[in-house]
């Protein structure tokens, strides 16, 4: 992670990258691979047909049925939602804070990318008031408002957009005759999936909704690079499928002939990619649910994760302990933090949130590093966090935040 200027914390150019599972990669899932690492020939754009009819029969479990046709592949998210800004034109809208992806891949296209409050329940997803008013603003001003990229399980916040609240958006961007990028990376992680309900965009408004999911949430390692996107059906959905194709050709976007091999693997979720999925899931719960005790017991401020490998912290109640060491806003904020857990603690700046606000996104799969065996124990173990390696870095990132909350009790003025 690089900032543009470390002297004035100039515009953040460089992102941290999706957040990693700390795992050994599935057995199975390497085997699909090797015996793809032979072909010769390379997966056509869009994607070849073992992987879009693996696509379609994922989302079909998932009550989003595709024709072949409204469906691509492309290497990772990132160049999907590049070729769909570049095919739909006009302005962004992407709510505050964001993934921290979203906002630069309009701002090399040239477009201007505007940040919407998300509301106090959950990220993600825009308050549908503080929508409608900026669409009015942004037009007002000369804009061209005509995408809206949001995300149900989010990243960075970890937290899962109520479907009540999720519909008034929709209905909002609806009526504003805005485009809907659905970035569903993250909805195969869900922590407590017996009291969460997920709904996708795609089910409230399926001719406007576009959904994107980054295999390297929940099915896929991070350095596998492979996406998908499931378009609307309506007739808009199949010009936006061709413009996306247009570009991704441009782009010599193609999936790895190895990779495509094991993403169509993956999406036909057989029985050791789920059980692998779900024990990867309820282990992450559990640290994510450790950390985010820790940070509130100090005194900072966190939605309980819900979902993902991550969780978003305030930490502005601790403003007065750390600002004795030097640290006044969200980039000073991670280097501190990083240096002192000795893991990446990417400040909220990053995922276009205000610089003055001292919040980080923390990811819990450093905290799970260790040998390949020690990783491969977390999986197998009754009580992971008990886990010696594990047991020492959680331990360590307490100290971190109960040493803050001592410090900021120091610094209280007398009443």
């Amino acid at each position: 992670m690089r900032r543009t200027d470390p002297e004035d914390h100039g515009p953040v150019r460089y992102g941290p990258h999706l957040p990693d599972d700390g795992l050994p990669v599935l057995p199975e899932l390497s085997a699909v691979l090797a015996a793809a690492a032979g072909r010769p020939g390379e997966e056509p754009v869009g994607g070849g047909p073992a992987l879009i009819e693996a696509a379609r029969g994922y989302w079909a479990r998932r009550a989003l049925p595709a024709d072949p046709d409204r469906v691509a592949a492309g290497p990772g998210a990132p160049s999907l939602l590049l070729a769909l800004t570049a095919a739909l034109g006009g302005d962004v809208l992407v709510p505050r804070p964001c993934a921290a992806w979203w906002a630069p891949y309009a701002r090399l296209l040239g477009r201007p990318a505007f940040h919407v409050a998300t509301p106090a329940e959950c990220g993600g997803v825009p308050d549908p008031y503080a929508l409608l008013e900026t669409v009015r603003r942004v037009r007002a001003e000369g804009g061209d408002p005509r995408l809206l990229v949001l995300s149900v399980a989010d990243d960075p916040t970890a937290t899962v957009a109520p479907p009540e609240l999720l519909h008034e958006t929709v209905e909002a961007a609806e009526g504003e005759g805005l485009h809907l990028v659905s970035d569903e990376t993250w909805r195969d992680t869900l922590h407590d999936p017996h009291d969460t309900v997920l709904l996708s965009p795609a089910e409230m408004l399926p001719d406007r909704v576009t959904v994107v999911t980054d295999l390297a949430g929940a099915l896929l390692p991070p350095g596998w690079p492979a996406a998908v996107a499931r378009f609307p059906a309506a007739h808009t959905g199949e010009a936006l499928h061709a413009r996306v194709l247009d570009v991704l050709t441009a782009l010599g976007a193609r999936v790895a002939a190895p990779v495509a091999a094991a993403a169509a693997y993956a999406l036909g979720e057989p029985e050791p990619v789920t059980g692998r999925r779900d024990t990867a899931v309820r282990l992450h719960a559990r640290v994510a649910a450790a950390v985010h005790a820790a940070a509130v017991s100090a005194g900072a401020l966190s939605r309980p994760p819900q979902a993902g490998r991550h969780l978003y912290v305030d930490l502005g109640e601790l403003r007065s302990a750390l600002g004795a060491h030097g640290v006044g806003d969200a980039q000073e904020l991670e280097d501190f933090l990083t240096a002192r857990l000795g893991m990446p603690a990417p400040g909220g700046h990053r995922f276009g949130d205000d610089l003055g606000a001292l919040r980080v996104r923390l990811s819990t799969g450093p905290l799970l590093a260790g040998t390949d065996e020690e990783r491969t124990e977390c999986l197998t173990s009754p009580a992971p966090l008990e886990l010696p390696h594990v047991q020492r870095a959680l331990i360590s990132l307490r100290s971190v935040f109960d040493d803050l909350r001592d410090d900021a009790q120091r610094w209280e003025p007398p009443r």
